[in-house]
């Protein structure tokens, strides 16, 4: 038999596990086939069905160690690591960055209660989002959830709110510090051009409106230059932006001692992606605080970061069921699965590529097809891969596709009634469910029929 070369036959990275495809724990069992957290994924699948959202419990905390890790050996202030919920959000995972320490960032109500339930402490979360209703803001401001102000409409209404209370309100805000980064154009948040924040020319005027507020207290100031970056250049030059912002604001009476420098490290989606390690990040980012800070004379602030995909997409991975085969003579064959566009939006949103094998062999041994694996749903652009090398494989054969912990699930729908599917954490040979697999029934919950329609049939 031959052996490919295969992804699953790389070291794999203990320190940083966003530079691994698959999740730590990832191995093959005696009979050849694929195992995640000491469980056999066949088993799985028999006792959970498909499509199967799976978490690696062992990849998610040593992610989350390692911000920790390096954040406490090169900054020498405070810090406080910002899980970035939007990536994957659920009581488990807000309970799960909670217990290693971790603070959270939220954009909605749902996130934010999301947050509460699964344990975060208020006083470590953050509230984003560039039009926060009045209704969530009231939520936010009523549990003591820190503010970060991203626009005038948040800013007055805020303002607002603290007089109506007649109470304090410690604040933040987001700016836009014009750094680019390559990456994806509808991910790219740093940009003079951006929906998010305010921009830096403006930031002068924006502080001495703050100043003449009665009770808004500026704490703090954030910064997001892009998603799935892999360089680190752009970071060693957004310190010496946000001190500068800081010195600015001592003009206007104001005491910043929270700097945020968002998130937005890469991930290995596939074997051609090499980003930077998680230690290599922080190490940037934490100089490039610290060397400003020295220069201007200025006290360490509280250093916040915000990493999402980093911290849960490689522990992730999905599970589809075989089923339809089409060949098209001299074009290519489309092998069709279970799940598709409503579980996985990104390859159709995005063109994102990832990487996946099957469960039965994993190493692709003697492997000698192509496919393009299609999703089910009735949209012609539901393709998870174009073209991808597996070997001989059947209906009812199980496909995995590494990658996936972080915007799929919270990106899913329900795009042609299809039921999202249940989430596993996996842990030392044990499974238990995380999130329950939706039924039909449950799609119909909210419909209403109005009575005259009822009394018509």
């Amino acid at each position: 038999m031959e052996e490919k070369q295969s992804f699953l036959n790389q070291k794999i990275d203990l320190e940083s596990p966003n530079r691994n495809i698959v999740p730590i724990t990832t191995s093959i069992g005696r009979d050849g086939k694929l195992f995640v957290g000491g469980c056999s994924i066949e088993e799985l699948v028999k006792k959970y069905d498909s499509p199967l959202y799976i978490l690696d419990e062992m990849t998610l905390r040593k992610s989350c160690r390692a911000y920790k890790k390096a954040l406490e050996k090169y900054y020498p202030g405070k810090s406080l690591p910002i899980y970035a919920s939007k990536a994957n959000s659920s009581i488990f995972m807000s309970n799960l960055v909670s217990s290693e320490g971790f603070g959270l960032d939220a954009v909605s109500e749902g996130e934010l209660l999301t947050a509460l339930k699964g344990g975060v402490p208020n006083e470590k979360i953050v509230f984003h989002g560039n039009n926060k209703s009045d209704k969530e803001i009231d939520f936010a401001v009523r549990n003591n959830i820190k503010i970060i102000v991203d626009n005038d409409h948040d800013l007055k209404r805020l303002e607002e709110f603290s007089n109506s209370l007649n109470q304090d309100l410690e604040i933040m805000i987001r700016f836009t510090p014009g750094i680019e980064c390559h990456t994806h154009e509808y991910i790219r948040t740093g940009s003079f051009d951006s929906k998010f924040g305010f921009g830096i020319e403006y930031l002068n005027n924006l502080f001495a409106i703050i100043s003449k507020t009665k009770h808004l207290k500026l704490k703090g100031i954030h910064a997001h230059i892009g998603s799935q970056i892999f360089e680190l250049d752009p970071h060693k030059d957004l310190g010496e932006i946000m001190v500068k912002v800081i010195l600015d604001s001592k003009k206007y009476g104001h005491s910043i001692n929270e700097l945020n420098v968002g998130g937005g490290l890469g991930i290995k989606y596939t074997e051609s992606d090499d980003p930077p390690t998680i230690d290599e990040w922080v190490k940037t980012i934490s100089f490039s605080i610290v060397d400003a800070c020295k220069k201007n004379k200025v006290d360490f602030p509280t250093l916040m970061c915000e990493p999402g995909r980093s911290i849960v997409s490689s522990a992730g991975i999905t599970i589809y069921k075989i089923g339809a085969f089409k060949q098209i003579p001299g074009i290519r064959t489309y092998l069709s699965v279970d799940g598709g566009m409503s579980d996985n939006p990104r390859p159709i949103t995005y063109q994102s590529n990832y990487s996946a094998c099957l469960v039965s062999n994993p190493l692709n041994i003697n492997s000698k097809n192509k496919y393009t694996i299609a999703g089910k749903h009735c949209e012609s652009g539901d393709v998870l891969f174009k073209e991808i090398e597996l070997a001989d494989c059947e209906t009812g054969d199980l496909i995995c596709v590494f990658g996936t912990g972080a915007y799929n699930n919270s990106m899913s729908s329900n795009y042609n009634r299809i039921p999202r599917p249940a989430t596993l954490l996996v842990n030392n040979g044990e499974a238990e469910i995380i999130q329950k697999r939706e039924r039909p029934s449950d799609l119909l919950k909210y419909d209403i029929l109005p009575d005259r329609f009822i009394k018509q049939n």
